[in-house]
């Protein structure tokens, strides 16, 4: 059944919770607390992607989710490290953590994959065309599933001719990333798509700007956890490996409904 990945922004400026767990304590209690609530992985990540985002040198950021990981770890909690940064990379494996989730996809560090490579873990692949600006500029398709599969494909053919192991790889169709409301949709609906690659997917819409279009103007980033629980479930139906999310409770329920509903239909 699909899992839960919990998001846990080590980060002073990440879009929905930016400073909220900058602190190692407070972001292990945090991750802890997703836990209870239904996570099965936590995600740690030093380094806001949003639009805009300020850069974060690699020793700052491992400075800030190491710890994090380390003590997440050792209570038996699998953990990601979100980052783009091959030394990140390594020190999070060192530390304990089980995968690299990497939304450049290995573009932004030409040394990752040897990062991947050496330590063995699983690697999420997303879909990425540079970094976000304001403008949107790189949001440009005309036929945007195929499109996004085409590029991911290719660079699975770049990994694995690297020699990583095609059982370690997870693919992340990168919504939000260079994508307007209408190309998210538009590969959300075709999941299946994606999935015919043969690899593991995950779905990362939690908070997304595209789910705010659906509920009044104004309306807080938290007010998505609802819309962000009906796309975790649809995609739960389609198949994903895992969804990430910033609310686990709401996300947690709506799978259950989709495992029971499941359920009764093989009876």
């Amino acid at each position: 059944m699909t899992l839960i990945m919990g998001v846990l922004n080590v980060t002073p400026d990440s879009f929905s919770d930016g400073g909220l767990w900058l602190e190692p304590e407070a972001a292990v209690e945090h991750g802890l607390q997703l836990v209870a609530e239904g996570a099965d992985i936590i995600d740690v990540g030093g380094e806001s992607t949003r639009p805009g985002a300020l850069y974060v040198a690699p020793e700052e950021e491992r400075a800030r989710v190491v710890p994090v990981i380390a003590e997440l770890a050792s209570r038996g909690i699998t953990v990601s490290v979100d980052t783009m940064n091959a030394a990140t990379a390594r020190a999070a494996a060192e530390a304990g953590a089980a995968i690299i989730n990497d939304v450049s996809g290995g573009l932004a560090d030409e040394t990752m994959p040897d990062a991947v490579l050496e330590t063995g873990l699983q690697y999420v692949v997303m879909h990425w065309r540079g970094r976000l600006d304001a403008a949107d500029s790189k949001a440009v398709y005309e036929h945007t599933v195929a499109e996004v599969r085409r590029e991911l494909s290719q660079r699975v053919t770049r990994l694995l001719q690297h020699g990583i192991d095609p059982d370690r790889l997870i693919l992340d169709p990168g919504i939000g990333f260079s994508k307007n409301a209408r190309h998210n949709w538009q590969v959300l609906a075709g999941l299946p798509e994606i999935e015919r690659l043969g690899f593991p997917v995950l779905i990362g819409a939690s908070r997304k700007r595209f789910l705010g279009a659906l509920l009044p103007e104004g309306a807080p980033a938290v007010d998505r956890d609802a819309p962000t629980a009906v796309v975790s479930a649809l995609a739960a139906q389609a198949g994903a490996w895992a969804v990430r999310v910033h609310d686990v409770p709401s996300t947690r329920i709506a799978i259950d409904v989709v495992r029971a509903w499941q359920a009764g239909r093989d009876d």
